[in-house]
């Protein structure tokens, strides 16, 4: 079975942008791999976070993987902090990478262009460490939204360096981007990504919000003054993301859905997928309520980061074994 890996920063709340895009594949996904998913943590400090809420965001993200059908006894779930073999490995591959690599980042790109100030140097290095978190598990997919393809491509880069180096070390990964619901819009900016960044409370539905509210963001999302439902994301991206949130969690083709929708109005697309959305959030936090009560949580957590850690422990032997650092026999 081949071996998929992936993870989330446990900051700000989870959205519907995340489930489709990312959470929804992980669930189907693992009944075809071998499945890696960890809590970014060590990531998520590259700016400020207040201890209190990144705890809070760690329990709440673990809580709702789960609820959103995760199985601990297919997936290996795991704090990323509790691996400490990541942060070595990650200065490993940080002294096998280029200045000019990082700096093409999007992430610091972006940043330094806006002229932003008080730039960490974590920030800036971020990308070993993700090569490492892939890297460390010989994962043949990480599946990625289309703007985190570029860190799948250094980490392949890193990879190969380091095998034309050393030695068949590191396996090479692909990147795979779902191709239905790979992104969801903001509701209010249907241009950019919904983000669990954003200021306006409107453009974003949290997993975590309330059902009926969902349903009133919905109904208040962006469209365009054509009146036509079809599915063109370039010339009407308000009405293809409603279609696009709407098929991805009805499951109902887009084809279908654009055709069953012919000579109706905005308004019956708002209410349908307000409905359906106001169903997915109402049968998901019932599921997240009986988690968190459970009191399940540690332990998985604990099994999941013994195993990582003893898999982690292995190649990391291999890596310094490589690089010349084991002297005792």
């Amino acid at each position: 079975m081949q071996t998929m890996l992936s993870g989330i920063k446990p900051t700000g709340r989870l959205t519907l942008g995340n489930y489709i895009g990312a959470i929804r594949q992980f669930v189907e996904y693992q009944d075809e791999y071998e499945m890696y998913i960890f809590i970014a943590n060590l990531h998520a400090i590259t700016v400020a976070q207040d201890p209190k809420e990144l705890k809070q965001n760690t329990k709440d993200l673990i809580a709702l993987y789960l609820a959103c059908g995760l199985d601990p006894e297919k997936v290996t779930l795991f704090l990323q902090s509790d691996v400490h073999q990541h942060a070595e490995l990650g200065w490993i591959l940080t002294c096998h990478s280029y200045m000019g690599e990082l700096q093409r980042m999007t992430q610091y790109k972006d940043k330094t262009a806006k002229g932003e100030t008080g730039i960490t140097a974590g920030l800036f290095t971020y990308p070993c460490l993700m090569a490492a978190d892939i890297l460390m598990y010989d994962a043949d997919f990480v599946p990625v939204g289309v703007d985190q393809k570029q860190h799948v491509e250094l980490t392949r880069d890193i990879a190969e360096r380091f095998n034309n180096r050393y030695g068949e070390t590191f396996r090479i990964p692909q990147p795979l981007t779902p191709k239905v619901g790979a992104k969801i819009y903001s509701l209010q900016n249907p241009t950019k990504k919904m983000s669990k960044s954003e200021d306006n409370p409107k453009a974003t539905i949290d997993l975590l919000d309330d059902p009926a509210a969902a349903r009133k963001k919905i109904m208040s999302a962006v469209t365009d003054s054509l009146g036509t439902i079809q599915y063109d994301p370039e010339n009407q991206p308000g009405v293809s993301n409603l279609l696009m949130i709407h098929s991805s969690l009805s499951n109902e083709p887009l084809d279908a859905l654009v055709a069953r929708f012919q000579g109706k109005g905005y308004g019956d697309l708002k209410k349908e997928t307000g409905q359906i959305v106001f169903d997915f959030l109402s049968d998901l936090q019932s599921r997240y309520c009986e988690i968190i009560a459970s009191g399940k949580i540690d332990e998985i957590l604990r099994e999941g980061n013994e195993k990582a850690s003893r898999i982690a422990e292995r190649k990391l032997r291999k890596v310094k074994k490589k690089l010349g650092f084991q002297i005792l026999k």
